[in-house]
């Protein structure tokens, strides 16, 4: 019986509105998976509910980072609550969202888990819960590819890479977090994944066949990062 952890980008879940097609298509997804005795270990991020909130008290009257963290948060927590909802019947009915206290011994085949406290993104939660539920590895589902040397939407022509190690990947994505950065995978998350020897797959979580051939452990898209 295998254990995976899957942090969901917010941006596939609510690009701008919910996609409840995409969480249609996930929901069978992970529901084939769980028939075959798979578990799974469900984070998702704010997406555009976030960004939208962040952007009206700036608007309004403007924001620390701190503030912009919990609307982040409170976002992540809304979208969490939603995959609970919709995998009401397999999911564990307590999301994980405080570690400050002990977190549960889930028997289901499912726990969703959701934005802690300031200074990282629910990509950092999603190590934290591999850490705690003895996982050795994490799947970011997000709208990319690859990871690449660059933002390809500004140089095409960008490195695409299919492995990379810890420190190069830090390299690329730098050290610090700020409220709403994009980055395939978040600094904060990739230091700590770093240390855990955790293995963290970049996948395009949209492409549901891409997404079959990787628990099919068939060829892929997408990108490995490892310590060695």
């Amino acid at each position: 019986m295998a254990l995976y952890v899957l942090s969901l980008g917010g941006s596939i879940v609510v690009p701008g509105s919910i996609d409840a097609d995409y969480l249609t298509q996930f929901k069978k997804f992970i529901n084939r998976r769980v028939s075959q005795g798979d578990r799974f270990i469900l984070t998702v991020g704010g997406g555009k509910t976030a960004r939208n909130y962040q952007a009206a008290a700036e608007t309004v009257s403007g924001v620390d980072d701190e503030e912009r963290d919990w609307l982040g948060i409170h976002a992540t927590r809304l979208n969490a609550h939603l995959l609970r909802t919709i995998f009401k019947e397999q999911a564990h009915p307590i999301i994980a969202k405080d570690f400050d206290v002990s977190l549960p011994d889930f028997e289901e085949p499912i726990l969703v888990g959701a934005g802690w406290k300031p200074g990282w993104s629910t990509d950092y939660i999603a190590v934290l819960l591999a850490e705690r539920y003895q996982a050795q590895s994490v799947l970011n589902l997000s709208n990319i590819d690859y990871v690449y040397a660059e933002d390809p939407r500004e140089n095409p022509n960008a490195q695409r890479f299919e492995k990379i190690n810890w420190a190069d990947f830090r390299q690329i994505v730098g050290s610090e977090w700020s409220p709403g950065l994009s980055a395939p995978f978040d600094p904060i998350a990739s230091k700590r994944a770093e240390e855990l020897d955790l293995t963290v797959v970049i996948l395009n979580g949209k492409k549901m066949e891409n997404m079959e051939a990787f628990f099919a452990e068939g060829n892929f898209q997408g990108t490995i990062i490892r310590n060695t």
